[in-house]
């Protein structure tokens, strides 16, 4: 019986191997990618970086500006996670099975999350453009609505998970819904909620560089002046500053997940 089901999921995994194999080949031929020519080209572009995509003495004195334009970054990346986290938890609320008000809410709450959550934030960017124009405010919104889609999924399976028992024990004791969620959900999920939190501001410190290039604000917006301008050099420190703040902020993070988890 245990041979019989070990040669099913080996059979499963070869079956899954092949399909995404054969899926990688007709993505090739119909993109007309040259393999060989695009590994030849690996060696020119390695050679190229090390020759030009470097900082130099020069460049440090626009050190000043890139750490202007990192901080801003930086602060609207935690911004825009914070406040979409207070919007998360409570949408989670009302989708939850745990602590959903009625079915009909909760469904409408999953949706709305849902809906937030499959639209990237690039493409979130590129949609409040029309709106707001190449602004801060634009990578604000747009990292704020992949952060609350994202969240309120993770808020909601958060709470399904670690607070069902104690949710029906106060129930049967007749606690009220406030008392339920006040003195059983928020404490036993604030761990884990925060953990969330902070793997959504590491990926939006990141989306932001991105999000930068297309609002043309922040740290991806100074990369984007400087490597078109033919400014290598500086455009390498920006990518140098970037690559320590993400180091940071995830050395961080790490450190505050093994203090509260």
């Amino acid at each position: 019986m245990q041979a019989d089901f070990f040669a099913k999921k080996r059979r499963n995994s070869i079956g899954f191997f092949a399909i995404l194999a054969a899926i990688t080949v007709g993505a090739i031929i119909i993109t007309e990618y040259d393999i060989v020519k695009g590994f030849e080209s690996l060696p020119r572009a390695v050679t190229w970086a090390l020759g030009n995509f470097y900082p130099t003495q020069e460049s440090l004195v626009k050190l000043p500006d890139i750490l202007s334009s990192l901080i801003e970054t930086l602060l609207v990346s935690i911004a825009a996670t914070s406040i979409g986290a207070v919007f998360a938890l409570f949408f989670a609320l009302m989708g939850s099975n745990t602590t959903r008000v009625n079915a009909f809410f909760g469904s409408i709450s999953r949706a709305i999350a849902t809906l937030f959550r499959n639209i990237d934030v690039a493409a979130w960017a590129l949609i409040l453009l029309f709106s707001f124009g190449q602004s801060s405010l634009t990578g604000y919104f747009a990292l704020f609505f992949g952060s609350f889609g994202f969240l309120t999924r993770a808020f909601v399976e958060t709470i399904d998970e670690v607070s069902g028992g104690s949710v029906e024990a106060l129930r049967a004791t007749g606690a009220n819904y406030a008392s339920i969620i006040f003195q059983s959900v928020i404490p036993s999920s604030v761990p884990q909620m925060l953990s969330w939190v902070l793997f959504m501001i590491e990926t939006n410190i990141r989306s932001a560089t991105l999000i930068g290039l297309l609002t043309g604000s922040g740290i991806g917006f100074t990369f984007n002046l400087y490597y078109k301008s033919l400014n290598y050099d500086i455009a390498s420190l920006v990518v140098v500053t970037i690559i320590i703040s993400i180091l940071l902020i995830e050395s961080i993070s790490n450190y505050v997940r093994r203090v509260i988890l």
